[in-house]
């Protein structure tokens, strides 16, 4: 679509040019511009030549905004399908959709998983009502997704359950990342009037050679939800 758009835009460019440039010839040499003003034949052909481009111009105009407004409402699109209406991260859908990629394909070595799990979330919800606990899902989603900084796959994996995958990674990263993360909530529920989030975290790393064999995406995904609730990091 961006290709699209480039195109558009010197269609536009070129016929503006075309049209400016036949005007501005006639205009400036009165030889020309007497000839064509006593021969009718010629001035009727100029000005169907001047309307055609001017025509062009609108339509390959019209064409280009409303290319602008597909494109714009594609994008939207794919936004909702593809993100979690609360937190605003990758839904369970592109969980899914990243994780299919490595299903029945050799898990490279550098590949690393954290599962999150917000274990208060039930008791946000009841002492604070439902908003209360939707705002705390958005505001964990934005810290992991600032933590995160572009380097691994953040989604919300179902309710109050998250996931961060790594593709390339050390095993010194993925503890990074769950430190980072620590630190920040720590800082966050330091403020007042705001319900605390507490979580719960597993790692797990392809090439760890003192965890169960992780040759899969599920059973590296596996490793790391049980190690939740191990206590493990």
């Amino acid at each position: 679509m961006k290709k699209m758009n480039e195109v558009k835009l010197i269609q536009l460019i070129l016929f503006s040019i075309l049209t400016i440039l036949s005007i501005v010839l006639i205009l400036l040499d009165p030889g020309t511009r007497n000839y064509v003003a006593k021969n009718s034949h010629i001035l009727v052909i100029c000005v169907i030549l001047w309307v055609t481009l001017i025509l062009s111009f609108v339509f390959l105009y019209l064409d280009f905004h409303l290319f602008s407004i597909f494109h714009k409402n594609v994008t939207q699109l794919d936004h909702v399908a593809h993100a979690d209406t609360i937190s605003g991260i990758a839904n369970r859908f592109s969980c899914d959709s990243l994780i299919e990629k490595y299903i029945g394909a050799p898990l490279p070595a550098n590949m690393g998983c954290v599962m999150i799990d917000i274990t208060n979330i039930i008791d946000i919800n009841k002492k604070f009502g439902r908003q209360a606990g939707d705002d705390a899902i958005r505001r964990f989603s934005d810290t992991m997704h600032l933590v995160a900084a572009g380097q691994c796959f953040i989604g919300r994996n179902g309710g109050n359950k998250f996931i961060a995958l790594f593709e390339n990674c050390s095993a010194k990263q993925l503890t990074g990342f769950v430190d980072r993360l620590h630190a920040q909530l720590h800082q966050f529920n330091l403020q007042p009037d705001i319900p605390h989030i507490h979580c719960q975290y597993g790692v797990a790393f392809h090439s760890d050679a003192d965890s169960e064999a992780n040759d899969s995406i599920t059973d590296l995904i596996a490793s790391a939800n049980r190690r939740i609730y191990a206590g493990k990091e």
